[in-house]
């Protein structure tokens, strides 16, 4: 077996896969104070980017988490500061970046958040994240396997070479004739490149299943892969929400022992990264 091979089997070892086992976990939970949730992203695409900024419940809570409005939101890149706007003012909570906004690599942007109205006695919070360089995507494919499951499953392989210059940390997320599958953080795939640094990476990265009629693939459907560089504290954050059994945006406080990047312990992740895409047509 030579090392690209070996390689690519330890990666899928590592990445959640749709037939493995699981561990019942035990999360105690309960009452606690209101802290602030942000959810959101930037990237290197040209497009309009999404904060989103609620507050916490109690677990029980049976109703959406409550928004938070009329906030002041801007990006920096330590030379420009951008405001974002509120995508209807006063009502969503959800703070939107100019349409022509893209993300730099080698940047560090910073996320400053001010309330009008204090949450637990603190109005401002900020977090920092360093947009990193990504492989380039050489292509992608999508392979079925019959004896995988009750009807198969279709195995997404990944085609690029790796830098090597230093431990990196890639996100992977998937879309069927345009549109998102992976569009939970459950259903995201992370993984760093320990097992394949600096060599040409040909191999799964993500498994969907024949008998699941949401993810399953038909001959003549078009994937999109798209490979992001994410820093390790993002890494860390996804697979501990994975973990938990956590969505973003959260429905209620996730435990506080997922660390997030937010300061004056708000909950959740503001994350900075770039992206590299391939298509392929389902054979």
């Amino acid at each position: 077996m030579n090392n690209k091979i070996k390689a690519a089997a330890l990666l899928l070892m590592t990445l959640p896969v749709a037939f493995s086992c699981t561990e019942k976990v035990t999360i105690k939970v309960g009452a606690t104070y209101t802290r602030l949730v942000v959810d959101g992203h930037i990237a290197t695409d040209l497009t309009a980017y999404d904060i989103t900024l609620t507050k916490t419940a109690d677990y029980f809570y049976n109703a959406p988490s409550p928004k938070v409005v009329n906030a002041t939101v801007e990006i920096s890149d330590g030379s420009n500061t951008y405001l974002l706007q509120e995508t209807s003012p006063g009502n969503s909570g959800i703070y939107r970046t100019d349409p022509s906004f893209y993300g730099v690599p080698g940047k560090t942007y910073t996320l400053m958040v001010h309330l009008p109205e204090a949450i637990a006695g603190i109005t401002d919070y900020s977090s920092s994240c360093e947009l990193v360089h990504v492989a380039r995507l050489d292509s992608t494919k999508a392979v079925f396997h019959s004896d995988f499951g009750q009807k198969g499953a279709w195995e997404i392989r990944c085609y690029a070479k790796d830098p090597g210059n230093e431990v990196n940390y890639y996100m992977f997320n998937l879309y069927r004739n345009g549109k998102l599958l992976t569009d939970s953080i459950q259903k995201l795939r992370v993984s760093d490149d320990q097992l394949f640094n600096g060599s040409y990476f040909d191999g799964g990265v993500m498994y969907l299943r024949g008998d699941n009629p949401d993810e399953t693939l038909t001959v003549g459907d078009t994937i999109t892969l798209v490979m992001s560089g994410i820093t390790k504290e993002y890494n860390n954050f996804i697979q501990q929400c994975q973990a938990a059994g956590f969505n973003i945006p959260f429905f209620t406080g996730p435990p506080a022992n997922i660390k997030g990047n937010i300061s004056n312990e708000a909950i959740g992740f503001f994350a900075a990264y770039s992206n590299s895409r391939a298509s392929a047509i389902v054979k």
